[in-house]
């Protein structure tokens, strides 16, 4: 029956060099240079904003390609099995870089990120359990793609180091975002009134959604179940 299965959907290889799929690819290769980046601009971009900054346009810039190579397959007719799997993986591992590389440096806790790496890991281990076994990859639903809309807002908000378009502060110390958010290691006495809203709201937006990563997981997990007792 799994051979069946295989047969009629096809090679998970097929069309593996599709305008689609080579936009995906490139996704991946700039998620690589954005970490080298992120990760040389030290903690809140102190070591170097200019690099930080470069990480933040990089970021963007992956993430933006997600909807690119997702138009293209659409408008085309070149939606493959393999641009289903890896298009996912590519968001992933933007996504779960740049929130450990935000947790090492302190700018985000480590149980956020620790709930988007279970659920990000099992539902990409869940994917290959569907291929191995035969079955279609189910494409992210509605949930999972606002999950990543505001995923990718609240890291590129966090990325930005705004902090640099002040002078007002020459002397670095410790100060809390309301509501017990993260620390600026950066901010000191002097620190503008809006710099606290600005990383207030990308908190904000980062715990909505992880939110929508856990409903959208739930929503994934269920449709493969239903999908495999129908089938």
């Amino acid at each position: 029956m799994g051979m069946q299965q295989r047969e009629e959907h096809g090679s998970l290889l097929d069309g593996w060099n599709a305008p689609p799929n080579l936009v995906t690819y490139s996704r991946i290769v700039l998620v690589l240079i954005f970490l080298w980046a992120d990760i040389a601009s030290g903690p809140w971009g102190v070591k170097s904003p200019w690099l930080r900054f470069a990480a933040a346009i990089l970021f963007i810039v992956a993430a933006s390609t997600d909807k690119l190579d997702g138009w293209m397959a659409r408008k085309y007719n070149q939606v493959t099995e393999l641009g289903k799997l890896m298009d996912p993986i590519a968001d992933k591992l933007l996504i779960c870089s740049a929130l450990v590389v935000a947790s090492v440096f302190g700018e985000v806790p480590w149980w956020i990120t620790a709930l988007f790496l279970i659920r990000e890991i099992g539902i990409t281990v869940m994917r290959f359990f569907v291929i191995d076994t035969g079955g279609t990859v189910i494409a992210a639903a509605t949930a999972g793609k606002l999950k990543t809309l505001t995923e990718c807002v609240g890291l590129g908000m966090l990325l930005m180091p705004v902090w640099a378009l002040s002078n007002a502060v020459k002397d670095p110390g410790l100060v809390s975002l309301p509501g017990g958010g993260p620390t600026l290691a950066h901010l000191g006495t002097g620190a503008p009134n809006w710099w606290f809203g600005y990383y207030a709201l990308a908190s904000l937006i980062i715990m909505v959604a992880l939110v929508l990563c856990l409903y959208s997981g739930y929503v994934y997990v269920h449709g493969v179940v239903q999908a495999r007792r129908s089938s």
